[in-house]
């Protein structure tokens, strides 16, 4: 079956095409779609279809691209087009390609069937290939197709391990870990042009022991391209991978192991040392970093010697303007582009804006000088090439020479070239309007990029009390896109615009000359506090993946404002903000550095509300609850519930509330009538305030004090509830943690089917939104099924998997939720130890994706030990 042309599906991710007539079954599917969603799968519908292309071939094409055939069946055969022997719904089964799963339900009873569906659902009944079921409520079709769903993708992921364990052609990079990311190397969007022989030379040097290389140069000389390419091509000597790390927003030095983890996928929650996760995480793998813009964190280059001692197979690229000054590191200078090279760059460049232009005899020895004139510094010609769309060559070479002349004088304390670069920047901005440089300035505060809805914001004219903006921020923004000031990204369906270090700090010091810099960067910060009270309720909710993403983004910013508030002192912005992005923080796996900010205004000496007090309380003792040993910790959370209840707060004193049970059940002697007493609050509280994300945590809690008590059949309940709020909210942070706990009271109760399904379910719903935490206590319960069944090696592979995961990602797995252990442990004793300690080995090897693919199989032996 195929199509004249793609017709893409309204998503790319693994798509259920669902079959079935519309007006007859529109309640069933209505719950199948949520059914789907709650998967995070993709729905692809008829209904969807309002496209300009008859619908047979619309459905065909769907069809094509379809990853599972689900289809619904009740009494009505449906409509017969002209020309067809056939309904839309029997063609759409005869046409599921054959390797496509087919999921089939039949809704019962039905006394009107039309004859010509009851002859097609015969023949289905007698497919071998399809696998139907009958329902008669709408709310029981949603669950039966949640859980087959959820079986089918444990089959899937099974079968595509054969296809992830088969060699990597040395072209291609490997694959990404779906749930711990690492920055992977930049994909330039344009050639890298003239740096055939560095990259050559930097590759010899890593072959030939080198471990640490330093490229120096001044800025916009082309030091992150050339490191980005020079990293691509020695990948192949890297097989755990080459991994980026800009350092372009980090000021504090100390942060740097902060954003070595974060590029290595290793969360910060504040259990231990970050540099010592993150050695522990490095290992004796064969990894190769990219540090870019490491000249203003240069006290940090002592962490770089750390490093690569404590682990043996690191080597590193280091892009700086300076040297490091440390052992082992070899420098390699980036030089100016020769002549040749200079000019290539300058046609590329200037094709982006005049695609017609070209190098002739009347324009070539024009073109050459121009590029000698800002000495070939590649930023520089980027700079130039930029005005060749309203300048002739001649014109451009005149304007270069006059200005630079008459600006340069004012870096003499710079580096020739970075005088050169300095200078081709302003005079660049000289050619801009006063909007247009006013703008430029302002974006220089945001870190990492940003949207047009913040450069609209934090670029708006208004005086501190009024927020209408002024001017065309739009029309001016597009100026410094077109002039090679600001860069332009499309991200998903929101484009994003970034600027380039050397840039940024132009645009800065224009800020500072102007007397404006406190206040733009008081307006970077009020954008985020406002969108963190927009997004809030969001991240508890079904857009919760989609925020996590966008957040991500923006993790730069966030910081940058958090700093902002910090350094100013202003100590409830900075706790109201904190607050605000609590979950993302959490799922992100930052709540080490919040708890970092928060420990400041506890230092301070300032009077702080009872809020302030109360938010920075929670965040520096509630991510230790386990480590209590005085007992300070329960303390500073009762604290934190009491203020919170003074400033009428409720839902943060109920979380408050929460953190404290949970610390007093993880203490060596569980004191569980407190832990209860507290929980039973916090859940009155969340319930009083209509708190579904609230009260889904405090009913998991309230489940655990049970386990502990052995009420294992009033844990399932409390469970339960749990998931059925959080589904319902379509939160699904809280939906793992019901569903993961939901599996161990199963467990208990000696339901290990019910049991794998939860736990299955819990690393799959954890693995879409990138919630570590939750794919490792997902294996590790699945670990404890293994070892019911007495399935040593997947006992011990999942061990091996859970354990690396957790080193690798910075995730200290608290004793009072180890439940797994003792099933390892028990199966180590029963003469199984050789073969388990062999595929715990095993197991450790495994990247994530493989990891994942063995969680979501099934059980080697079937069947309960």
């Amino acid at each position: 079956m195929s199509t004249a042309h793609t017709i893409r599906t309204p998503d790319q991710r693994l798509r259920i095409f669902v079959s079935s007539t519309l007006k007859e079954l529109a309640p069933e599917r209505r719950t199948t779609r949520a059914a789907i969603e709650r998967l995070h799968l993709a729905p692809v519908m008829f209904e969807l279809g309002a496209r300009p292309h008859p619908p047979r071939e619309l459905y065909r094409a769907y069809l094509d691209q379809s990853d599972v055939f689900l289809g619904l069946y009740w009494e009505r055969y449906g409509w017969v087009a002209p020309d067809e022997t056939v309904s839309g719904l029997e063609d759409e089964y005869n046409l599921c390609p054959p390797e496509l799963p087919r999921l089939l339900y039949i809704k019962s009873p039905a006394d009107n069937r039309e004859p010509r569906l009851t002859e097609l659902l015969d023949r289905i009944r007698d497919d071998d290939r399809a696998a139907f079921k009958y329902f008669e409520q709408a709310d029981e079709l949603g669950h039966l197709v949640e859980a087959d769903l959820a079986t089918l993708l444990a089959e899937r992921f099974d079968q595509s391990r054969v296809h992830r364990q088969a060699p990597t052609p040395p072209t291609v990079e490997p694959m990404a870990d779906p749930v711990v990311e690492a920055v992977r190397l930049p994909v330039p969007l344009t050639e890298l042009i003239g740096r055939e022989q560095d990259i050559a030379t930097i590759d010899r040097m890593l072959d030939t022991g080198t471990r640490l290389v330093t490229l120096t140069g001044p800025g916009g000389i082309g030091k992150s391209r050339l490191a980005i390419a020079a990293a691509r091509a020695s990948a192949a000597k890297f097989v755990d991978g080459t991994v980026f790390v800009d350092l372009s927003a980090v000021h504090d030095p100390t942060r740097v192991p902060n954003a070595i983890a974060h590029a290595l996928g290793v969360r910060d929650m504040g259990e231990a040392p970050i540099v010592d996760n993150v050695i522990t995480a490095l290992g004796a793998r064969r990894i190769l970093l990219v540090l870019d813009n490491f000249e203003q964190v240069l006290p940090a280059a002592p962490l770089l010697t750390t490093l690569l001692s404590s682990a043996p197979g690191l080597a590193v690229i280091v892009t700086s303007r300076s040297l490091l000054r440390v052992g082992a590191e070899q420098s390699f200078e980036v030089r100016p582009l020769a002549g040749a090279a200079s000019v290539a760059l300058f046609v590329e460049r200037a094709h982006a804006v005049k695609p017609d232009f070209e190098i002739t005899p009347e324009n070539a020895a024009t073109v050459s000088a121009v590029c000698a004139a800002v000495d070939g510094v590649p930023l520089a010609i980027e700079l130039a090439a930029a005005r060749i769309r309203v300048l002739s060559p001649a014109d451009l070479l005149e304007r270069l020479d006059r200005r630079l002349s008459l600006l340069v004088g004012g870096s003499r304390d710079l580096p020739q070239r970075q005088q050169t670069l300095r200078s081709t920047i302003e005079w660049s901005t000289q050619l801009l309007d006063d909007r247009e440089k006013r703008l430029l300035a302002r974006l220089g505060v945001f870190e990492g990029g940003f949207t047009l809805e913040a450069a609209e914001f934090v670029g708006a004219d208004r005086d501190q009390t009024d927020g209408d903006a002024g001017g065309d921020i739009i029309s001016d923004l597009a100026v410094l896109v077109d002039n090679s000031l600001v860069s332009q990204h499309d991200n998903a369906e929101r484009p994003r615009f970034s600027m380039l270090s050397v840039v940024r700090e132009y645009a800065i010091e224009q800020l500072e000359s102007a007397g404006e810099l406190t206040r733009i960067r008081d307006a970077h910060a009020d954008f985020f506090v406002r969108l963190g009270d927009r997004v809030e309720f969001e991240l508890e909710q079904e857009r919760q993946r989609e925020w996590v993403l966008r957040l991500g983004d923006e993790r730069d910013n966030l910081r940058a404002a958090e700093r902002y508030l910090l350094d100013t002192r202003d100590w409830e912005r900075a706790a109201h903000m904190s607050w605000a992005f609590y979950i993302y923080w959490w799922i992100d796996g930052l709540l080490g550095e919040v708890r970092d900010w928060m420990e400041k205004p506890l230092r301070s000496g300032d009077d702080l509300s009872d809020l302030a007090r109360a938010t920075a309380l929670y965040f520096t003792c509630a991510i230790t609850f386990w480590k209590d040993p005085d007992g300070q910790v329960a303390a500073g959370l009762s604290e934190s519930a009491e203020l919170f209840h003074r400033a009428g707060e409720r839902s943060g004193e109920a979380l408050a509330l929460i953190s404290l049970a949970l610390t007093l059940l993880a203490a060596p002697e569980p004191d569980t009538e407190r832990a209860d007493d507290a929980m039973e609050t916090s859940l009155a509280l969340f319930r009083e305030n209509d708190d579904d994300w609230g009260e889904s945590m405090a009913l998991v809690m309230l489940g655990r004090v049970a386990l502990l008590r052995q009420k294992v059949g009033a844990a399932l309940e409390r469970f339960e509830e749990s998931l059925t709020l959080a589904r319902r909210g379509g939160d699904t942070l809280s939906a793992t943690i019901a569903v993961h706990h939901l599996g161990w009271a199963q467990l208990l109760l000696g339901n290990v089917s019910a049991a794998t399904a939860d736990f299955v379910q819990a690393v799959t719903l954890s693995a879409s939104i990138g919630h570590v935490e939750g794919v490792a206590y997902g294996l590790e319960g699945l670990v404890a099924v293994a070892a019911v069944n007495g399935d040593v090696e997947r006992a011990g592979r999942l061990t091996g998997a859970s354990r690396a995961l957790r080193e690798r990602t910075g995730l200290h797995n608290a004793q009072a939720f180890t439940f797994h252990q003792g099933y390892v442990d028990q199966l180590g004793a029963s003469g199984a130890a050789a073969a388990l300690d062999a595929a715990i080995a095993q197991g450790r090897e495994l990247s994530v994706d493989e990891a994942v693919a063995e969680a979501l199989a099934t059980s080697r032996t079937g069947e309960p030990a």
